[in-house]
């Protein structure tokens, strides 16, 4: 498979792209560089905690069926793709003025985290804001570059572009969001309630996920972030759709390891691309 490799990102692409599905996984970046695990006050476990671990894998086989896969390389606690570029936090970077109130920054999640998760902080000091700049620069700017381009290719191709945006959500935070006697979903689409993506690409999505045996609810409580928010017009044919997986399916969150069942939970997954990847030459009508 034709493959693009650089500091910022990995980008897969089929030998021949099938159709408008376009598979990102920007949280699954796993080096950790020695500069930064310098600077970090947590040790390499407690660090991961914010990590979809092992989403890129879970949907690797993308390519082979049709679709570019595009995923970080650098860490979500490095530096979040799926915020803004201009999240910046002044309670983690030097001479950022406050900023007009986000809840993303005010929870120490903005583009250069400052917590992991559990509000656990990772620097004991601040960044310089030559350093944050620099960490944008090399990273997300590269990513949201390649991005784009492979949406707007997509839709100029197919005359839509669906952006599947990979994630994974912790099963503690299922559970906290599920009323009582509610059935708890196991994968959660965000379409930011119809914002993101046209209601027909919505619902394929769905039925691929549930006709796998996995129950599926809607922007409760991920409703789909950045990446949803610039990237999802479906007037102009560019629909996204964040999925989050419960990371409880394939494993161990403790440990931070696949769980035994994780290649199985990965068959389950190809099954759900092959069934929204179209065969070659044929489009998905959509809204």
């Amino acid at each position: 498979m034709p493959q693009m490799l650089t500091e910022a990102f990995r980008l897969i692409r089929p030998l021949r792209q099938s159709g408008p599905f376009i598979f990102a996984s920007p949280h699954s970046g796993r080096e950790y560089g020695p500069d930064f695990m310098a600077r970090a006050v947590l040790d390499r476990q407690a660090i991961r905690s914010s990590e979809d671990a092992f989403v890129d894998s879970l949907f690797d086989m993308a390519p082979e069926l049709g679709a570019p896969l595009l995923t970080a390389r650098a860490p979500r606690a490095f530096l979040d793709l799926n915020r803004a570029a201009d999240e910046l936090d002044p309670g983690v970077i030097e001479g950022i003025q406050r900023v007009p109130h986000n809840p993303r920054i005010s929870s120490g999640l903005g583009v250069i985290p400052r917590v992991v998760a559990g509000g656990r902080a990772i620097y004991r000091g601040k960044l310089t804001l030559a350093e944050a700049e620099s960490r944008i620069s090399r990273y997300w700017h590269p990513y949201h570059q390649a991005l784009a381009e492979l949406i707007d290719e997509t839709r100029a191709e197919f005359g839509s572009a669906v952006l599947i945006d990979c994630h994974s959500m912790p099963h503690e935070a299922i559970e906290a969001h599920t009323r009582p006697g509610q059935p708890r979903p196991e994968v959660v689409l965000g379409d930011r309630y119809g914002v993101a993506a046209g209601r027909e690409v919505v619902e394929r999505i769905e039925v691929a996920f549930s006709g796998a045996g996995l129950r599926v609810g809607r922007n409760a409580p991920f409703a789909g972030a950045y990446v949803a928010q610039a990237y999802g017009r479906p007037s102009r044919g560019v629909h996204v759709v964040q999925v989050e997986i419960d990371r409880a399916l394939y494993m161990d969150e403790a440990r931070i390891e696949p769980a035994p069942g994780f290649q199985a939970f990965r068959q389950l997954m190809a099954g759900v691309v092959a069934e929204l990847v179209p065969p070659t030459g044929v489009a998905l009508a959509a809204e």
